[in-house]
């Protein structure tokens, strides 16, 4: 790891804002560790803060508007504060590189999702009266061996990096160009942290990956296909089935959950492992994207609506109560009324938990950009979003409403956003659930009987504290 010395750095603190996906908020986990061993300390305050880092999405022209908004904001803290370094990093900086220190004159660092061992050198080098840039992507870095600072932890629940970077090449998304080629982490290193975690007093893990049913560790560097690899590799090699099931195994008192699932890749060996460990909850985010084989094609998806539907029934015929979430584009380039209908139906049939749902945002760079027009008018796209959204909440209303006078299994995350009278946390389904403190407290396992549900949320009474 490059350093500097911690005399030129004693006390300075740092203050770290994530935007984004759950990647990028355990990357930020990883960042402060790497800055901590540098004689950095975190603060809360960024009014308090000596270097201000942003860790970005780009996932969506949305997200970046956001950062620019947020470096115009920060510009007041640099009148106030001239020796303040900001820094932003991540998906956003990956993809402009260079770009942001040009049109961002207040930006002092910029560091790609495979730099963060460097920003210890890149804020060196500003205090030596520059700017710095590290967007180099690598083929071999995963953090393994680095123990993540929990920032903002309610210490029951924490996120567990498996593996990074994605090789689905789906024309729409950036995420191959800023976060590269995919690379499992060392299983070992894995274990060894979910294990720290458990001492540490945590109650549910969620394993991460942009495609976590992809995970194969075999000795390092980038992803080979199973059939590619020698005799030895093969015999030693760990998939995510055997990932989750050595996890599970581990720490039995734990809940363990994962994401995100491709459709093409997700195997019903994972879901049978699922099946035999009751604490892994019963819930798979699989993302359909478009209910539409044309759509999916032009996605570059790779697999059609009959192979998505397949995999729900898998998913439902060995796990009937399996939570099942999914990932909605409206409006993709060429979409026709009758394929965008084909989506809604596929959300119908499913019948999804719930459903992130966005407009198609098209992203430079990418296969999309490159070949195919954006050729859905706003107004229809936002008609057809708003379509979607009313049939997934008729489904998330309908399959709340399934628990009324069922027991759920809640753990207590904290204060319920509505009222400070009642704590909410998820059911094994990924569902959440209110219900009056009473005497219990966050971290406890309570069972709780549903008499109400909204589109979002389950209401009940608490019953008494329970186990997996």
């Amino acid at each position: 790891m490059s350093t500097v010395p911690n005399t030129q750095q004693t006390q300075r603190k740092l203050y770290i804002e994530s935007y984004g996906c759950a990647m990028n908020f355990a990357d930020s986990e990883i960042i402060a560790s790497i800055m901590n061993e540098n004689g950095f300390i975190n603060t809360s305050d960024e009014l308090d803060a000596d270097v201000i880092f942003l860790n970005t999405c780009a996932i969506r022209d949305n997200a970046e508007n956001r950062i620019r908004e947020r470096l115009k904001h920060l510009r007041n803290n640099k009148k106030s504060n001239n020796d303040l370094i900001i820094g932003v990093l991540g998906c956003m900086a990956e993809r402009l590189k260079s770009k942001l220190l040009e049109e961002e004159k207040l930006v002092d660092v910029v560091a790609g999702p495979d730099s963060y061992r460097e920003l210890p050198k890149l804020v060196a080098e500003v205090d030596q009266g520059g700017r710095a840039i590290n967007v180099l992507l690598s083929r071999e870095e995963t953090y393994g061996d680095l123990n993540p600072v929990r920032l903002n932890s309610n210490g029951i629940s924490a996120f567990v990096s498996i593996m990074r970077g994605c090789d689905n090449m789906c024309s729409f998304c950036v995420v191959p160009f800023t976060r590269g080629r995919e690379r499992s982490r060392d299983p070992k290193s894995i274990l060894n942290e979910v294990l720290e975690l458990n001492q540490k007093g945590y109650k549910e893990i969620t394993l991460l990956g942009q495609n976590v049913d992809s995970y194969l560790w075999f000795g390092g560097g980038p992803k080979k296909e199973f059939k590619s690899l020698t005799t030895e590799e093969q015999q030693n090699s760990v998939d995510f089935s055997a990932l989750l099931d050595m996890v599970a195994t581990a720490v039995p008192k734990m809940r363990i959950r994962y994401s995100t699932s491709h459709p093409r890749d997700i195997t019903e060996k994972v879901i049978r492992t699922m099946a035999k460990h009751i604490n892994i909850c019963n819930y798979v985010h699989l993302p359909a994207q478009s209910g539409n084989t044309r759509v999916l094609e032009v996605m570059s998806r790779n697999y059609s609506r009959e192979w998505y539907m397949e995999k729900i029934s898998m998913i439902r015929n060995i796990i009937p109560d399996c939570g099942i979430s999914s990932d909605i584009i409206a409006g993709f380039s060429t979409e026709t009324e009758e394929e965008h209908q084909d989506t809604l139906s596929l959300i119908e049939w499913s019948q999804f938990d719930f459903s992130y749902m966005y407009k198609y945002s098209e992203r430079p760079g990418t296969p999309a950009a490159k070949k195919l027009t954006d050729d859905i008018p706003e107004d229809v796209k936002s008609r057809r979003l708003q379509e979607i959204i009313l049939v997934q909440n008729r489904m998330s209303q309908f399959k709340n409403s399934q628990y009324i006078g069922k027991t759920v299994k809640v753990l207590v995350e904290g204060n319920s956003k509505k009222s400070d009278q009642d704590w909410s946390g998820r059911n094994d389904q990924n569902v959440m659930v209110v219900f009056p403190k009473e005497t219990y407290k966050p971290g406890d396992l309570v069972e709780v009987l549903v008499e109400r549900s909204t589109t979002t949320t389950l209401i009940g009474k608490a019953i008494g504290l329970t186990s997996l």
